[in-house]
């Protein structure tokens, strides 16, 4: 059972990555920062890894490092899913990676 800090904390993630526009990205480092909490990428990580049965849904294929790797992919129950859910919306991924990532990536400080 998580705490009501961690439940603040993940429903505050949840509600950036909701926003994150169809055919583009953005980090765990961002999402962090965005929330107040700078020192918290790894803990939007384990966000991303308990949102796939939520409801709404959170695109948490949406969410990559700060290098534009696709290091959540593992959790995505098929290694391969993540990949295609992101080039279903355009954005062109190889070797896991995903390519002109600048192009790609959303700040979520923009709307907030």
């Amino acid at each position: 059972m998580k705490s009501k800090i961690e439940e603040s904390f993940f429903d505050r993630v949840y509600s950036v990555v909701r926003e994150i526009p169809y055919g583009k990205v953005t980090t765990y480092g961002t999402i962090a920062r965005c929330i107040g909490s700078p020192q918290s990428a790894r803990m939007v990580g384990w966000a991303m890894n308990n949102s796939h049965n939520l409801i709404p849904e959170v695109p948490a294929h949406r969410v990559v490092n700060r290098n534009g790797l696709l290091t959540g992919k593992n959790h995505f129950g098929n290694v391969e899913l993540m990949q295609k859910l992101l080039q279903d919306e355009g954005i062109k991924v190889i070797n896991d990676q995903i390519i002109d990532f600048n192009s790609h990536f959303w700040d979520p400080m923009s709307i907030y």
